[in-house]
């Protein structure tokens, strides 16, 4: 029990450590899976041989891959391209803008990273709405918001996903049948709650109309013969991914196989993919992963499991809705990759209790998925537009998201709640 208390300590350190932000949150898993690492040695409850074992190569596999394909893919100027061909189809329309830029910001984020879709789509956003002298603060708040809502839709689209995927054995289909349902529906109540709260904005006059019709979106699409190339990677990709249990396949090695693919049929600087992949977010992985390794060989949370068991047997249908507000409120102010990490291995633990924990693992992507459009600082993607608005006339304040972020968060958790509790007898089997 004594081991299994100080793990619990070294584990709640360094979340806090990560939700403080007194270090990086990569360090700050280092340290703690050093620490778990250490002491487990010396107390004799976990050694290296098992710290390796606890490391899930296949999630792993999995973000890897899809980070080198949209590292291949940034560069080509596909973003920016497809940015401005949906701003010449609105017009200069801002209610058509909104929605093609919100759409398309949705559909990227299902199937790639959705932080790097923001990077490459807001500045153009920003562009774009200079030329038409209007607010560019709606359209960005909706991007971020549509994005952070559209992740939940796909294992591949949000890294909670992946997390939840292979705690649980998800695959692909399991969120194409299971989430996209209801994410779509949350969309929809977002996309039409935003238009009725930024219905002032939406009025404005666009100026030099002319002037956005005469740009020519080819010139943005700097290298269409590799953007085409690995689109049709990525298509292919895709394919396996919904015919991962009839072929056997494993997300991870169709991620690997279509990234190598790309690779060597585009052939581009590889040290430059190198550069661009976010080798930090796979080493916080894999800290958390020994971490979480360490947890378990004290059994500690299978103790723990046992303390909340009765809930679940009193009320599952409640348990699960409390899990999703729970991390949704928790996701709203921090990092939902940290809040996935600490309520899986409790969700696991009870599962070895017998609980039937399926509906379980649908509330936690729910939840860590909206939770983080109610604040400014719920997710990355909303720093970055954030961040991007302080160079416009209308920089994105704390103030104005509460106003629109909040209340968006608010409706998509009502209605998913009530989709959750009519599929709840779907989502237990």
């Amino acid at each position: 029990m004594l081991n299994g208390i100080i793990a619990l300590l070294i584990f709640l350190i360094t979340l806090f450590l990560i939700f403080s932000e007194k270090l990086h949150r990569t360090v700050a898993a280092l340290l703690g899976a050093g620490a778990m690492l250490i002491l487990g040695k010396i107390l004799g409850f976990y050694s290296e041989v098992e710290a390796i074992q606890s490391i899930d190569l296949f999630t792993l596999g999995l973000l890897l891959g899809m980070m080198i394909l949209v590292s291949i893919l940034e560069p080509t100027g596909f973003f920016e391209y497809i940015a401005i061909l949906a701003a010449k189809v609105s017009k200069g329309k801002p209610i058509v803008l909104l929605v093609l830029l919100g759409s398309i910001t949705t559909i990227l984020s299902m199937f790639l990273n959705n932080v790097t879709t923001i990077i490459l789509i807001a500045p153009v956003t920003i562009l774009i709405c200079e030329i038409l002298g209007i607010t560019p603060s709606p359209f960005l708040i909706a991007e971020a918001l549509l994005s952070d809502t559209g992740g939940i839709a796909t294992l591949i689209g949000d890294p909670p996903n992946v997390l939840i995927a292979a705690a649980a054995g998800l695959t692909f289909n399991d969120f194409l049948t299971h989430s996209l349902p209801i994410v779509v529906v949350a969309w929809f109540t977002a996309l039409l709650l935003l238009r009725y709260l930024f219905r002032r904005e939406m009025k404005e006059e666009p100026k030099n109309i002319k002037v956005l019709l005469e740009l020519n979106p080819k010139e943005a699409l700097k290298d269409p013969k590799s953007a085409r190339k690995i689109l049709i990677v990525l298509a292919v990709a895709i394919l396996l991914f919904i015919l991962e249990e009839l072929l056997s396949l494993s997300p991870a090695l169709i991620a690997m196989g279509a990234a190598t693919i790309a690779l060597a049929w585009i052939r581009p600087d590889l040290n430059k993919i190198l550069e661009k992949l976010e080798w930090g977010v796979l080493l916080f992985f894999i800290s958390l992963f020994v971490m979480i390794g360490g947890l378990e060989q004290t059994g500690i949370l299978r103790t723990l499991a046992e303390k909340v068991l009765f809930l679940t047997k009193e009320n599952p249908l409640l348990f699960g809705i409390l899990i999703l507000w729970l991390v949704a409120g928790l996701s709203a102010f921090l990092d939902n990759i940290p809040v996935t990490i600490a309520i899986i291995p409790i969700i696991q633990s009870l599962a070895i209790s017998g609980v039937n924990v399926q509906p379980y693992w649908w509330a936690l992507a729910f939840g860590v998925g909206l939770g983080g459009n109610g604040t400014i600082i719920g997710s990355t993607a909303n720093i970055i537009v954030a961040s991007l608005s302080e160079k416009t006339r209308n920089p994105i304040t704390v103030k104005l998201w509460n106003k629109r972020g909040l209340p968006v968060m608010l409706a998509t958790l009502i209605v998913t709640t009530l989709l959750y509790i009519v599929a709840f007898p779907f989502f237990s089997k």
